[in-house]
Parts: C-alpha cells; structure tokens; sequence
C-alpha cells in the first residue's frame, strides 16, 4: 500500500515524487515509457532553470536519480485501468497496486504525421516546440506543418529567428485565427502553401527537407534544416476516462490545486487542460499536486 501511486515519469510526475517524498510519503512512479517524458526527444535545452544548457536525457537521468535517492519506487509498466475506493487500485499490465491517492501524470504526445524515418529524425531536424527549439534555426530555412492557432504561433515566433519559413496546410484555408494569419502574412520570410501534405521526408541520418504534394498530386520538394510539426496533441489519459471527467479534446480540467472531480485523484502536467506546456510549467504542477495530495492524505 503506497501513500501516493505517480502514472507518468516525466517532469511532472518525477517532480510530483519528489516532493511527496520529501514529505515522507511512501511513493511509487509507474511509466509505460522511457523516464523523462518528451524532454528526453531534445537534443539540446536552454531554458530549464538552474541550467545554462543540457540535454533532455541528461535532464530526465539527473530527475530520475534525485527520486531514487529520496527513496520512491519506480516500476516499468503500461497501465491498463483504475479501481476507485477507499483505496485506489492500479491495474497494470504486470500486476496491480494500490494507493492512498493517485496523481496522473501521463502527459500528452504530440500527434504525428505518420511518415517513414519520422520517428528517427525527431530531434535530428525534427522539433515540436518552437520556444524550445526556436534558437537552434536562427538564420535558417524551416518549414512549420499545421494551419491552426499552435502551427501559426510557431511560424509567428519562428519568423523573426529563421532565415525562411514555409507554413504548409492540408486544407485550402486556415483553421486558426484570422488575427494570427493576417499578422502571418505580413512576415516578408514566410510563404504560405496551402492544400498540400507532407508526403515524405528527404534525408539519410537527418531530416534535409521535405515532398509536398498538392490535390492533383504534384509534388514539390522543400529544401530544409528544420520541420516543425504542429498538427495537435494527443493527451494520454483514456484509461481514465471512467474514472474522472475528461474534456471534449481528452485533457482534464483541474482547478489551480491539480485537483480532479474525484476524491483522491489529482493530475499534473500536460495531460491537464492549460496554455503553456513547458518542462517549468509541469514541474509546477507536480509539486502542487504533490502537496495536495499529501494534505489530501493527512486528512
């Protein structure tokens, strides 16, 4: 029986552990994944704090070994479902376990555009955050793949770091703000190219550029150095659809305390609704949650 069972080892999750700990709550994190969550796709951050630049893996191990030295229990597992009760009982895929209170920490992927060597080239030319990443483009060409509100703020901020920016959309008109594509279309470095997909990528070890085609299924290629994939996020938390209210897009409304419509069960990090989803952002929301569960507990 464990004071606190963490669904998701990211910095939401990990941080959440770390507090409760420091609390001298018994802790177990469970991960389906890798630790670190999508920081560990990042070949190069500079905007943790405490950090003038480091790696994503470097800063997930770093996470990781700080849990283990405060004494929580990790296990490498997918969960399958949640019991509610008096207690909370995890089924997983290689056992159940059961907890005081829950914080899901699950996260949320960034959908993807299903293509061959994309998941090779994530980090070696293909990025998802143009606040993260923004600075590595100064000066060079990027294509951002999307039309609504994210992909135009990404090729808003883009355009005033990179050399040339193309906006490619698989629909004939935009779906985010007229505001946004009006201030889009006075930037002189960015090309809009509207009513075609990306239909491959072009590189050997790393992404070199992109073929779009168009409705009558011409092809163009697109010379590049950068991709930035804008299309959505997929949050991770359909086990837990019976279990707590979910939102029409699948994240969680929480209040500001991480806390859920269910007794005991609190959530942190990207898989909740909120605007700014950055590693500082989900550490907050691990240690907020964290210190509600732990008052939840002494309760």
């Amino acid at each position: 029986m464990y004071d606190i069972i963490i669904i998701g080892g990211g910095p939401a999750g990990l941080t959440a552990a770390l507090y409760a700990r420091r609390a001298n709550k018994s802790v177990l994190v469970i991960e389906k994944g890798s630790f670190g969550g999508q920081i560990t796709y990042s070949p190069k951050v500079e905007n943790i704090p405490g950090f003038a630049t480091i790696t994503g893996n470097e800063f997930a191990e770093k996470l990781v070994e700080q849990v283990l030295e405060q004494g929580a229990d990790v296990e490498c597992a997918e969960v399958l479902s949640v019991t509610n009760g008096d207690t909370k009982t995890v089924h997983t895929d290689s056992g159940d376990f059961e907890g005081k209170s829950i914080i899901i920490a699950t996260g949320a992927k960034h959908r993807m555009l299903g293509l061959e060597k994309e998941e090779q080239f994530v980090g070696e030319g293909i990025s998802f955050c143009a606040v993260c990443d923004g600075a590595f483009y100064e000066g060079k060409t990027v294509a951002v793949i999307g039309g609504g509100n994210s992909a135009l703020q990404e090729a808003l901020l883009l355009s005033d770091l990179a050399k040339k920016i193309y906006v490619v959309q698989n629909l004939d008109y935009f779906t985010g703000e007229d505001k946004l594509v009006e201030q889009l279309k006075t930037k002189q470095n960015v090309e809009i190219i509207l009513g075609n997909v990306v239909d491959r990528l072009l590189g050997e070890n790393e992404l070199e550029g992109i073929a779009i085609k168009n409705a009558a299924g011409e092809v163009a290629e697109l010379k590049l150095d950068g991709m930035f994939v804008a299309i959505g996020l997929i949050p991770q938390n359909e086990p837990f659809s019976s279990l707590i209210k979910l939102n029409d897009w699948g994240y969680v409304d929480a209040t500001e305390n991480c806390l859920t419509d269910t007794d005991g069960i609190f959530v942190a990090g990207d898989c909740r609704s909120k605007k700014i989803r950055q590693v500082a952002t989900a550490a907050a929301d691990g240690a907020v949650a964290a210190l509600a569960a732990c008052d939840y507990i002494d309760r």
